[in-house]
């Protein structure tokens, strides 16, 4: 059953998944941005379920956008005056965005969720409603065979995050949690390849920062029964592959708390834009290789607080709202168990009552605490580039905590096979890049054609560079090919660092490709390229893409060559 509005293009899918379960589906045909600070390529679904027993329960709502044709189709599917139980995986506004309206509608419901879930849904409300708590493990019985269980997975990615497991037919309801976002009619995974990059995307950008909290989730996961589908919040329901594509959650989780090195995140849900801040500063250092932890200081105890503290190399904290005590007390506690030398970095939340980010900051100076990246200071609401220069600014301060680290690395390679490697010459390159305001660059070498038909090129691109997030599938850079005896000071120039947000073009003549990517105008040729996918190489990431347009500027000269001596650094 389908309904559907013009102009954007929303629409509902209506599907029974399981036995006595059904999905409603709202598909979000054209959205092309996310949270602001990372763009989509194939827009977005929102997904809930009603389950039938004996007593019915509707697992989670949908984006506001959706109201007039969720509500109605929703009425369609199910008497309200006979529901039972709303359940709340979190409280995130394209989730909960109609819980309002439900409850106007239906006023006898039971509102199930974690303890701070009916927290921030009381503030959202305005209003008492029926309420039940759950703890992880606790149980619902629907009757005819439908058992629900409740698994706390905190931090995924928000501090009342849990899933829902039905013992009658092994759905999983998971919200964010391997979810995606990639909107298309096909309501299961059935083709792997076509919805990988996406699902990867999406692990990176929300998961990554909370790696610790995934591997915590899937321990409690492997006490359930068999999974037999994930009903996600986002993108296709998981049927086909639910193992594969579950335990690649553990996998990169694992690989992202491998390391001694962690830095700890203090944010402050539901405030300004302290959750999306920190998430971008996030994802910047698990760029690096240095996991990362987050916490919400409204729900984080004062000695776990403590403990985080005190066992971290570095330590992000936002500047908590005036009146929340709660969030002032955990940044006391925050400076009160810093230690010289700890990595630091502090950003404000623009949400109207933060407390002074400089006076913050001097008490972590006297403290003798380094700072990892500049102060980061909103005077307006992020934009765009905003989040590139908080994720720029979290690669800093995971750089600057993991350099010993890699010295040592350099050093334990064997001598003659780093020499041998190093024999490996390669050309000189600037790639450069361009997504809606967001631009960057990086000198390469490590490319080579890797197709005839289509042309294709491959480009091996560190998971610490700035422009890998502007690489993903379908986003489209230019290759600068640089000129033999022509090049030392474009080199010079992109090899230096630059400050978190500057503009990496600036005193370089550039004109604009077709799609307005700039093109460096002393370059010998450049290569208008489409990005096809990308492979996992441990500290790199292989993009192979496609050429769409070239030009060969001076036709009789050569290409810059680049050697080396060793092969274990650039």
């Amino acid at each position: 059953m389908t309904a559907t509005l013009t102009a954007p293009r929303l629409s509902l899918q209506t599907l029974a998944i399981a036995d006595e379960t059904t999905t409603i589906r709202s598909l979000d045909w054209d959205r092309d941005r996310f949270d602001i600070e990372f763009g989509l390529q194939n827009g977005t679904t929102y997904n809930s379920y009603l389950i039938f027993g004996d007593k019915t329960a509707l697992v989670d709502t949908s984006h506001g956008k959706f109201r007039e044709i969720y509500l109605a189709e929703l009425q369609k599917q199910i008497d309200l005056s006979c529901l039972d139980y709303l359940i709340i995986s979190h409280t995130e506004p394209d989730h909960s965005g109609l819980v309002k309206d439900v409850l106007r509608l239906a006023p006898q419901v039971t509102v199930v969720g974690t303890k701070v879930a009916l927290q921030f849904l009381q503030d959202l409300v305005h209003h008492e409603f029926k309420q039940q708590i759950v703890k992880n493990g606790d149980q619902i019985d629907l009757g005819k065979g439908h058992v629900l269980q409740f698994v706390n997975a905190p931090n995924l990615h928000w501090p009342d995050t849990m899933m829902t497991y039905d013992h009658k037919t092994g759905v999983l309801f998971t919200c964010d949690i391997f979810g995606m976002h990639y909107c298309r009619s096909e309501v299961f995974d059935q083709s792997l390849t076509a919805i990988m990059p996406d699902y990867r995307f999406y692990y990176e950008c929300l998961m990554a920062p909370n790696a610790r909290s995934v591997l915590a989730a899937m321990k409690r996961m492997d006490e359930l029964p068999p999974v037999t589908i994930v009903a996600n919040g986002h993108g296709p329901l998981l049927r086909y592959n639910v193992k594969e594509l579950t335990e690649n959650y553990r996998t990169w989780s694992q690989s992202q708390t491998k390391g001694e090195t962690n830095v700890v995140i203090f944010y402050v849900s539901d405030y300004g834009y302290s959750d999306r801040v920190s998430q971008a500063i996030g994802r910047g250092i698990i760029k690096t290789g240095v996991a990362v932890e987050m916490r919400d200081l409204r729900t984080t105890d004062l000695q776990e607080i403590r403990e985080l503290v005190e066992h971290a190399s570095g330590v992000v904290f936002t500047t908590p709202p005036q009146s929340l005590e709660v969030a002032q007390t955990g940044v006391a506690t925050i400076i009160a168990s810093l230690k010289a030398k700890q990595g630091v970095g502090i950003f404000e939340s623009f949400g109207g009552e933060d407390e002074a980010i400089d006076l913050l900051a001097n008490r972590c100076q006297d403290l003798g605490t380094v700072l990892g990246f500049p102060l980061i200071r909103l005077k307006a609401a992020p934009t765009e580039a905003t989040y590139q220069l908080c994720e720029e600014a979290g690669t800093d301060l995971g750089q600057l905590l993991s350099r010993k680290q890699q010295i040592q690395q350099m050093k334990a390679i064997d001598n003659d096979l780093d020499k041998a490697m190093g024999r490996l010459a390669g050309g000189l390159y600037i790639i450069t890049a361009k997504k809606g305001e967001l631009t960057s660059a990086m000198l390469a070498s490590w490319v080579s054609q890797a197709s005839f038909k289509p042309i294709g090129v491959t480009i091996a691109v560190a998971k610490d560079r700035a422009i890998e997030a502007l690489m993903q599938v379908g986003d489209h850079f230019v290759l600068n090919v640089l000129e033999e005896n022509n090049y030392s000071h474009l080199m010079r120039h992109f090899l230096k660092r630059f400050a978190p947000g500057a503009d990496r073009f600036a005193g370089v003549k550039t004109q604009p490709s077709r799609l307005g990517i700039p093109i460096l105008t002393e370059a010998l040729a450049y290569l208008e390229c489409r990005v096809e996918s990308r492979m996992d190489a441990n500290d790199h990431w292989i993009v192979y893409a496609t050429g769409e347009e070239g030009k060969v500027s001076k036709p009789d000269a050569l290409t810059a060559a680049h050697y080396r001596k060793v092969g274990n650094h650039y």
